[in-house]
Parts: C-alpha cells; sequence; structure tokens
C-alpha cells in the first residue's frame, strides 16, 4: 500500500466521511478515489491526473499537498510508464513528422521574400543567356546545303516542260 494513499484514507476516515461523500465532494469518480487510497496509479493515463487529483483530494481534508508531494513524487517515479513524457501522438515519429517539425519552425515571413528574390535572380540570369546566346547564333546555320536534292523516286528528276509554250511578243 502506498504512503500517501494511506494518508488521504486515513484522513478521511478520521472525518468520518465515505468515498461517495468525497467523490461527490470532489468531482471525482469513486473508482478513482479508491485507487488513489490504494496506490494504484496504473488507472490514471498520465502523471498530470494523479497529481491533480491527489491535490483536489488533499485540499478537500485539509492536507498540504506541499507535505506529500515527495512521497507521491517517489510512489510515481517506481512506476515505469510515468518515469518518461507521454507521448502526444499513438505512433512513432518518421522522417515526415521529422520535417514537418523542422518547417513549422520557420520564420516563413522572412524566408518566402529570400526565396522569390532569389528566384527571379536566377530567371533573370537564364533569360539573359538564352537570348545572348540567340543573339550570336548565325540565323543560316539550320538550314541544310545550298543545293537541290532530287526525291528518291525517279519520275521527279526532271521539271516538266510545257507543251504549247505561249507566244512572246516584242514590244
Amino acid at each position: 500500500m502506498s504512503a500517501v494513499g494511506e494518508t488521504l484514507r486515513k484522513n478521511r476516515e478520521a472525518r468520518g466521511l465515505t468515498v461517495e461523500q468525497v467523490s461527490e465532494v470532489t468531482k471525482m469518480r469513486t473508482d478513482h478515489v479508491r485507487a488513489l487510497e490504494n496506490g494504484n496509479y496504473d488507472v490514471f493515463p498520465a502523471k498530470v491526473y494523479v497529481r491533480g487529483f491527489v491535490r483536489s483530494y488533499a485540499n478537500f481534508l485539509g492536507i498540504e499537498f506541499e507535505e506529500i508531494s515527495p512521497a507521491l513524487e517517489e510512489e510515481l517515479g517506481a512506476i515505469k510508464r510515468f518515469r518518461e513524457p507521454p507521448s502526444l501522438s499513438r505512433h512513432e515519429k518518421n522522417w515526415i513528422d521529422t520535417l514537418m517539425l523542422g518547417l513549422s519552425r520557420v520564420n516563413w515571413r522572412i524566408l518566402l521574400p529570400v526565396f522569390g528574390v532569389l528566384l527571379a535572380g536566377v530567371l533573370a540570369v537564364s533569360i539573359y543567356q538564352a537570348w545572348r546566346r540567340h543573339k550570336n547564333q548565325d540565323p543560316l546555320s539550320t538550314l541544310g546545303p545550298g543545293y537541290y536534292t532530287p526525291p528518291a523516286d525517279a519520275t521527279a528528276v526532271y521539271l516538266p516542260i510545257p507543251t504549247n509554250p505561249p507566244a512572246r511578243s516584242n514590244r
């Protein structure tokens, strides 16, 4: 049995109160009052609940919380799941959680304009280089050889000659 629970139970019995009366006045469930008196802290999800309920119960009984607080901390320290801080989520952290936490700490009011200026600078340099390459390029460099290459079929080798040439006038 726990020292804190024993102290609470003895003080309650000395005042002639039942668990139900304590529960009604402190607004704690009766099973929580019994768990505190028995030192069964596994009923509670976190240390903060145990501390809060013990504080409320002790204040109701007229016990100074600072008197029983060291004993309570010692008892809570003996329970493995209360030794480490509780997790705020039910799943393990992964790289996405770490990334999102890092991004949440960034001051975006400063970083976004800096990225905007850098992007505008890179874009301006790229456009200038493309314009300079285009300006210095020979416009005829993309053309092929300067002579006629006939198509592969033999019918189009010669140009058609008109059979009735128009008459020429000498004016």
